[in-house]
């Protein structure tokens, strides 16, 4: 009998699946480092502008950390490593790696701390395995121009005022919440992201004690603020632990993502036995 040969390009049913998988572990993988790093902020006036006019805490600025968080996406483990190093003249790197199956992502940040304010240098993304993207932006001080680089085109985009990369917006979250007593009930960050400049606004929920695997933690619930009631995303932060996210929630189209926080040291210290200033 003879047998059939595929035509060029057609998949088997198993193959069609396994690439299918692949896809949505990346896709399930970049949206949890997106909720990391994205469920920020806004108000009526600059992030900046309300931590200038703060009174003074006695609380310091940012130290270095080692976190990684777990979630469960699409039926789906995954693990993320960040960690945040500072040398003695300020300048800090923050990176973010993960992979699942034959995917992985590689986040790095760069960025100065300048009288309690972030000053970004540059941010690059890099998918690796199967699935390789790349995205890059670019800050260049004294410029009103930003360079970003998404999908493998570059964009000038405005500097509107103290932008942010997708990594860095995080840090200067945490430099606000650090130099504030009460916590603010919202914040505004700007942020560069592929083809466009975002204004990100996030609204204090309340208060909640949540157990994690270090032991239960105070925490202040930060929902991001939408046009539409389609999407939904939150984030925990732990002042105990100089505000670093312990727990992310999205919820759309009727699927949950939801980020744990399973291990964390900061300035080396594990945080069970971390003393804020």
């Amino acid at each position: 009998m003879e047998k059939r040969c595929p035509q060029p390009g057609y998949r088997t049913p198993r193959a069609k699946h396994e690439v299918t998988g692949r896809r949505a572990a990346w896709h399930s993988l970049r949206r949890l480092s997106t909720l990391l790093l994205a469920c920020l902020c806004a108000s009526g006036v600059s992030a900046v502008a309300q931590q200038e006019s703060a009174p003074g805490t006695g609380k310091t600025g940012l130290k270095p950390y080692s976190t990684v968080y777990k979630t469960t996406a699409r039926g789906l483990s995954i693990k993320l490593r960040r960690d945040l190093t500072i040398d003695a003249e300020g300048h800090c790197r923050l990176t973010s790696e993960g992979s699942l199956l034959v995917v992985g992502l590689s986040e790095v940040s760069r960025f100065s701390l300048t009288e309690g304010r972030v000053e970004p240098h540059s941010y690059i993304y890099q998918g690796t395995g199967l699935i390789s993207r790349r995205r890059e932006v670019h800050f260049t001080s004294g410029s009103s121009v930003i360079r970003s680089l998404y999908k493998d085109e570059w964009y000038a985009l405005p500097d509107v005022g103290h932008t942010l990369d997708r990594m860095s917006q995080q840090e200067q979250m945490r430099l606000n919440l650090l130099s504030q007593d009460p916590a603010p009930e919202e914040m505004v960050f700007t942020v560069a992201d592929g083809r466009k400049v975002k204004d990100y606004t996030l609204a204090l929920i309340g208060e909640e004690r949540l157990q994690t695997p270090m032991g239960e933690v105070d925490t202040l619930l930060y929902e991001r603020q939408r046009d539409t009631d389609e999407r939904l995303s939150q984030l925990w932060v732990a002042p105990d632990w100089d505000y670093l996210v312990v727990k992310t929630l999205h919820i759309e189209e009727g699927k949950t993502i939801e980020a744990n926080l399973i291990s964390a040291e900061i300035d080396g210290v594990p945080v069970t036995q971390y003393v804020a200033s």
